[in-house]
């Protein structure tokens, strides 16, 4: 208890130091991840500290603050099926919510991480409050300041003031600085079925001037949902997932203006899905625009079976066509893709000429699942000179399949259905 006690006071203290010493700390090893059930065993973190990041990043469902009801299929109130007539999931109170973060605040292994290293991070829909939700969320200020206090955030941050936990950080020296730039998809979201907005007019004028300001060597862009990947563009009509790739103006939007701004570095970062994979578009400016997804810290989709039938898992994973997906030597399985417990790690070694970037997905150990070197020159403005389209590799959108080819997941369960 002692040691805990201890923990916690030195984690304070070093938010405090870091937060003020931000425009000189080197940044070579970040850490992130992705959907904590506070509820579940962690062992995760031990393998997070090992790698002993600097700074680790949240990307969202910090917490499973939501109420998950049972599936039923009959009876007087169906929570799924086609006679569904009450929600699946239904929200907390805040007493509960402010619980639920306690207990994932003094987790072991996350208690040591917060002595050592910065943490910072946005929320997703189960630490928004409920499952899916967006801007109708009447409990989004209250949760607001939950997370916020989770994160200890100051008290006169101006993250406490607006609408929305959106906010940027940078690091390093004059041409060696990192900016993280972590959105909110919840507080703005327009519905799902909607192609409105994803960020609002608020957010999208801040990251306006985020992305047109100050230049730094690198830049990663933090939120919640996958930006790159539209895996509902071939899972439907069974299953669909949140991404920005359901609000196609809003990612054309985005791309744009991150090609308007011509700012070197940019690359994204993602949770949610409960797999892990790397993802890359080629035809959105004038360099590869990665995506890496790490989800989850304890959420999984192989869990949804047991260990001898989870090879099912990994072949649906493999057959579900995926036009974006990096797939190279360093994927542990053939999909490219991790379906058990995982970290994100970079690392950035500053002293090679140009300098390198090796970003992995992990696993419960620390040892690598799928990843990406990538030299920083490979992510250059000038790159922009290259006409969209010239390189074919990741440039066709998961909606401009063949539908044969598109649908054939679903082909596949229906036949094996019938």
């Amino acid at each position: 208890m002692e040691r805990l006690v201890a923990a916690v006071l030195a984690a304070g203290v070093l938010q405090v130091l870091v937060a003020t010493a931000d425009d000189h700390y080197l940044l070579s090893r970040i850490a992130f991840g992705s959907c904590a059930n506070q509820s579940a065993p962690q062992p995760i973190w031990d393998a997070i500290n090992k790698f002993d990041p600097q700074v680790f990043i949240w990307l969202g469902d910090n917490i499973y603050g939501d109420i998950r009801r049972p599936f039923i299929f009959l009876g007087k109130e169906r929570t799924i099926g086609p006679w569904q007539n009450a929600p699946r999931f239904i929200p907390s109170s805040s007493s509960k919510m402010l619980s639920r973060y306690n207990s994932a605040k003094n987790v072991p292994g996350y208690l040591r991480l917060r002595a050592k290293a910065k943490v910072v991070g946005t929320w997703d829909d189960h630490d928004y409050g409920l499952n899916d939700a967006g801007k109708e969320f009447s409990a989004k200020s209250t949760n607001q300041r939950l997370l916020l206090d989770f994160l200890d955030e100051p008290q006169d941050s101006p993250r406490r003031k607006q609408a929305g936990v959106y906010t940027s950080y940078t690091f390093g020296p004059p041409g060696k600085q990192v900016k993280i730039i972590l959105l909110d998809t919840r507080y703005h979201r327009d519905p799902l079925s909607s192609d409105g907005s994803v960020l609002g007019d608020s957010q999208w004028s801040w990251l306006g001037k985020e992305l047109r300001g100050t230049p730094s060597a690198i830049t990663i862009i933090g939120s919640s949902i996958q930006v790159i990947s539209n895996l509902s563009g071939t899972t439907g009509p069974l299953f669909y997932m949140e991404s920005w790739g359901r609000f196609p103006k809003e990612r054309d939007r985005l791309f744009k203006l991150i090609n308007d701004s011509k700012r070197d570095g940019v690359f994204f970062i993602s949770g949610d899905v409960h797999f892990g994979e790397i993802t890359r578009y080629d035809c959105a400016a004038g360099y590869p625009l990665y995506d890496i997804t790490s989800s989850g810290l304890t959420q999984a989709v192989e869990k949804v079976l047991p260990s001898p039938l989870r090879f099912i898992v990994r072949f649906l994973a493999w057959f579900t066509p995926s036009t974006m997906r990096v797939k190279n030597q360093n994927c542990r399985y053939r999909s490219c893709t991790y379906g058990e417990p995982n970290f994100g790690a970079i690392q950035i070694d500053w002293d090679a000429s140009p300098v390198n970037l090796k970003i992995q997905v992990r696993d419960i150990n620390g040892l690598p699942v799928t990843g990406v070197d990538i030299s920083l020159s490979e992510l250059q403005a000038w790159n922009r000179t290259i006409k969209a389209g010239q390189d074919q590799r990741h440039c066709t959108l998961e909606v401009k399949l063949p539908w044969i080819v598109r649908y054939r997941l679903a082909i596949l369960v229906y036949s094996v259905l019938a």
